[in-house]
C-alpha cells in the first residue's frame, strides 16, 4: 500500500499509459472475494480444456483462487501449484524470487490485494514434456476485481512449454489485475503462450516480467481473440550473453474494444538477439496500441534485435497507435524496427473476384494470411495447428465462435 499510494495510479500523462485510461477501468465499485467463498461448480466438468495432440496437465484459477480440485505436483524435479503451498515448502525460494520484479503502482496494486495464484518451478536439467496449461476463468454476479499472480522458476538447463487460457464465466463487468514474473536461468528454455478468449464485459491489467541469463531461450507469444479492454505491459531483460527471446503477439479486435500492448526488451549483456513480431487486425470501432522499446544498454555489445509491427483496419472507424523505438548506447548492434498500418487490399480483392471468389470471402482470405506469420511462429505444432483452426473460426463466425471451450468436441481449447 505504501508503495502504491507513494507513485500514484498511472494516467495518460504516463509516457507508457498514454493510449490506456487506466483511471476510467478502475472506475466502477468492483466487489472482491476477501472471504474466499467456495465456488459453486467444479470447472474441471465445465471447462475441460485440452490441446488434441498434446498432453497437458491443467491447473485452474476461477476468479482469483486455485481451485480446490487441481491436483498439486511436487516430484522434486516440479512444482505446479498454488503460490501459498509452495511458499509453505520453500520458504526459502520463495524469498528469493517472489516480488521481485521492478513494477508500476498496478504491480504495487496486485501485491497488495492478492491472496494466492500459481507457481511452476522447473529443477535442474528438468525438461517437461507435458504441456503446463493455466485456465483463468472470471466468475461473479456482481462486478468483481480479481487479482491473478504467476511464478515461474526456470533452474539451470530446465525446459518447459506454458499455456495461459483466459475465458469467461459471467455476464457481469470485470476486472483482473495479473502479475507474470518469470526467472531463466543458464541454459534454460521456455515457451510461455497467452490466450485472451473473454467476452466484451471482461478487461484485463497484465505485468509480465522475464528475466533472461546467460544461453537462455524465450519464447513469447499472446494471442488475443476477445476482450474488453486489455492492457499488457511486457518487460524482458538479458542479464546474460548468448540469450534470445522470440516475442509474438496478434490481435483480432471488434466494436468497441480496447487492447493496448506495451513491450520493453532490455539489452543488457553481449551477444544476445531479440525478434519481435505484432500483427493487429482491428474491425467496428475497435482501438489498438502497441509501442515496442528495445534498449541496447553499453555493455551489450554485438546485439541482433528486429522488430515488426503491421497492422490492418478492416473498418473506416477502426484505430490504431503505434510506436516502434529503438534506444541504443552500444556502438557494435544490428538493430532494425518498422511499422505499418493499412487497409485491406482493394487490388487483392479485385483480382480474387476474377476468380470467382465473393467480397466476404475474399476480405476473410486476406485477414487470415495477414495473421499467418505470427501463429507460424509459435513452435508447438499442435498448438499452432488448434489456434489457426481458432483464428479462422473467429473470422467466418463472429465473436464467441469458440463457445468458451464447447465449440470443439470434448471442450478442448
Amino acid at each position: 500500500m505504501d508503495a502504491l499510494i507513494a507513485s500514484g495510479l498511472p494516467t495518460k500523462k504516463d509516457e507508457r499509459y498514454k493510449y490506456t485510461d487506466i483511471a476510467a477501468a478502475l472506475e466502477p465499485d468492483f466487489g472482491l472475494n476477501l472471504s474466499r467463498l467456495p465456488l459453486s461448480f467444479d470447472p474441471r466438468q465445465t471447462y475441460r480444456c485440452r490441446v488434441p495432440g498434446l498432453g497437458s496437465r491443467v491447473h485452474y484459477v476461477v476468479g482469483d483462487s486455485v481451485a480446490e480440485s487441481n491436483v498439486i505436483v511436487d516430484d522434486g524435479r516440479l512444482f505446479v501449484g498454488p503460490m501459498v503451498e509452495f511458499a509453505q515448502r520453500y520458504p526459502d525460494l520463495f524469498r528469493a524470487y517472489y516480488n521481485k520484479v521492478e513494477g508500476d503502482s498496478l504491480t504495487a496494486l496486485n501485491t497488495m490485494l492478492v491472496q494466492d495464484g500459481i507457481v511452476i518451478r522447473v529443477a535442474k536439467g528438468c525438461k517437461v514434456d507435458d504441456l503446463l496449461q493455466i485456465v483463468n476463468l472470471s466468475v461473479g454476479n456482481v462486478p468483481m476485481l480479481a487479482n491473478r499472480r504467476q511464478l515461474i522458476i526456470m533452474e539451470q538447463g530446465a525446459e518447459a512449454s506454458i499455456l495461459c487460457c483466459n475465458h469467461s464465466a459471467t455476464g457481469c463487468n470485470n476486472l483482473a489485475t495479473e502479475v507474470v514474473e518469470g526467472y531463466l536461468a543458464n541454459g534454460s528454455h521456455l515457451q510461455y503462450y497467452s490466450v485472451e478468449e473473454t467476452s466484451d464485459n471482461c478487461n484485463l491489467l497484465n505485468t509480465t516480467a522475464f528475466m533472461q541469463h546467460e544461453g537462455s531461450n524465450l519464447e513469447y507469444g499472446s494471442i488475443t481473440l476477445n476482450s474488453g479492454l486489455l492492457r499488457r505491459s511486457v518487460k524482458i531483460e538479458f542479464d546474460g550473453s548468448n540469450a534470445q527471446t522470440t516475442v509474438s503477439g496478434l490481435v483480432l479486435a471488434h466494436g468497441t474494444s480496447h487492447i493496448d500492448n506495451n513491450l520493453l526488451v532490455a539489452h543488457n549483456a553481449p551477444l544476445c538477439r531479440s525478434d519481435i513480431l505484432y500483427k493487429y487486425v482491428l474491425d467496428g470501432s475497435s482501438t489498438g496500441a502497441f509501442a515496442g522499446k528495445v534498449l541496447v544498454n553499453a555493455q551489450a555489445q554485438k546485439t541482433d534485435s528486429q522488430e515488426t509491427n503491421a497492422n490492418l483496419c478492416v473498418s473506416p472507424s477502426a484505430r490504431m497507435f503505434t510506436q516502434p523505438m529503438l534506444e541504443i548506447y552500444a556502438d557494435d548492434v544490428k538493430c532494425n524496427h518498422g511499422s505499418t498500418v493499412g487497409q485491406l487490399d482493394d487490388t487483392a480483392l479485385f483480382y480474387m473476384a476474377q476468380r470467382g471468389i465473393t467480397p466476404e470471402e475474399g476480405r476473410l482470405l486476406l485477414q487470415q494470411s495477414f495473421a499467418w506469420d505470427v501463429l507460424q511462429r509459435i513452435d508447438l505444432l499442435p498448438l499452432r495447428q488448434r489456434l489457426i483452426h481458432m483464428v479462422e473460426e473467429r473470422f467466418r463466425r463472429g465473436i464467441g465462435a469458440c463457445g468458451d471451450c464447447v465449440m470443439c468436441g470434448g471442450n478442448e481449447i
